[in-house]
């Protein structure tokens, strides 16, 4: 089956997360091992204080991410994705906060899949391509 074209803006049916707690808006690309995912921080964000977007909206946009690699296979395989949940973190490292209107670009790279359990790595750039996040975390599909 053939790729759909990146990037992919209607990706509500890709993740269990709905309006106002969604923390990526758009499918960058996709491939066995890797996703990558944009989101713009706006000002109606949950996580957005005195306009920078807390440390808690940067995690959820790297678990949500892992979640939409989760959901367009799922979507590719014509299955209706499983809901997950972060099983753990084992470091995060915050660089930097992202302001509003910033663009974030989230680049995961799966390192192990098993059972449902999923470890990543996890790198979060602004939009000046600054990295500004990276963490390692485990997610884990409920059954």
């Amino acid at each position: 089956m053939a790729l759909p074209q990146f990037p992919i803006i209607d990706i509500s049916h890709l993740i269990p997360q709905k309006t106002p707690f969604v923390m990526v808006d758009t499918l960058l690309g996709f491939s066995e091992n890797k996703v990558t995912s944009s989101f713009k921080i706006k000002e109606d964000n949950l996580f957005l204080k005195d306009n920078f977007l807390l440390e808690s909206g940067l995690i959820e946009n790297m678990a949500q991410t892992v979640a939409l690699h989760t959901g367009f296979n799922f979507f590719l395989k014509k299955e209706i994705a499983p809901t997950g949940y972060i099983g753990s973190i084992k470091k995060v490292d915050i660089l930097k906060l992202p302001v509003l209107n910033d663009i974030i670009t989230t680049k995961v790279d799966i390192l192990h899949e098993f059972n449902g359990v999923t470890m990543v790595a996890v790198k979060v750039f602004n939009t000046e391509n600054e990295e500004i996040a990276s963490s390692e975390m485990k997610t884990v599909i409920a059954n």
